[in-house]
């Protein structure tokens, strides 16, 4: 199981860094688009829908993620600054991560509300496609973000597999433990103190709006991490779906993604 979950996780990576860094932007925002889909289908599921509704929510989301890069695409992307409807979307992600999402979690809260788990749905996953086909206009500055993320995790599991004593939250997610994120902030600490030694040119890593700006890229991937554990806690499923080897669905790989980069999407031009 280690091997194919090694074998998947270098795949996808290596896919995602050769798009990320040389399609151009339109493409990569259209290549965003399966996946968006896909996690859209997986969401819906842990919603509790079935084929057609899952199907009609699929669509839906998708619909609007077309719509809104068509509306946001009239405006130049960049990471510098945010066209007003960048900007309330990104700012509505955030309102949800930090005050409906974080107390949530806090409480355990159940919520069988299908309709209100499909509106969670929307605001978890078309701010992150934005975020992320918006920030490619500056393929380096993305790739730089992601690293934090993926950093961030790989390190909590290693950590927290190796020295974790204390859990983080055992009601939603046994496994992850505080020496997880503990070494989740020092392996970020790390790398974003290399980043700033060989890429000074680099506004977004210098400074204390550079560290604000990757120490909260850290922070909210953790919460997107816990809350899609505890939204599969919630339907009763391990994994959010099956079709990559080793690490279940696409929401599994991207939670971290959902709360991080509209947040790094929202603070960026106000630290470049």
């Amino acid at each position: 199981m280690i091997a194919v979950r090694f074998t998947t996780a270098l795949v996808l990576l290596a896919g995602c860094v050769a798009a990320l860094l040389y399609l151009p932007n339109g493409w990569w925002a259209l290549l965003l688009l399966p996946v968006l889909a896909m996690a859209s289908w997986e969401w819906a599921a842990l919603c509790g829908f079935r084929s057609a509704v899952r199907a009609a929510f699929t669509a839906f989301v998708v619909g609007s993620a077309l719509v809104i890069g068509f509306f946001a695409g009239n405006s130049v992307a960049s990471a510098s600054r945010l066209s007003t409807l960048e900007f309330a979307i990104y700012s509505a992600s955030l309102a949800f991560w930090v005050l409906v999402a974080l107390p949530w979690l806090a409480q355990h809260r159940q919520v069988q509300s299908r309709p209100a788990l499909a509106a969670v749905g929307w605001i978890v996953l078309i701010p992150a496609w934005l975020a992320l086909a918006r920030l490619q206009a500056e393929p380096g500055l993305l790739l730089a973000l992601l690293g934090a993320v993926w950093i961030a995790d790989t390190a909590a599991f290693l950590v927290g597999k190796a020295w974790g004593r204390h859990r983080l939250a055992p009601r939603i997610s046994p496994a992850k433990t505080w020496e997880g994120v503990a070494g989740a902030g020092v392996a970020v600490a790390v790398y974003y103190v290399v980043l700033s030694s060989v890429a000074p040119q680099w506004r977004a890593w210098q400074g204390w709006g550079g560290a604000l700006l990757f120490t909260g890229v850290a922070l909210m991937s953790i919460v997107g991490d816990l809350f899609e554990s505890w939204i599969k806690r919630q339907a009763g499923a391990k994994d959010s779906g099956t079709l990559l080897p080793g690490h279940g669905g696409v929401l599994d790989r991207v939670d971290s993604v959902t709360s991080s980069m509209p947040f790094a999407a929202l603070v960026l031009p106000y630290i470049l």
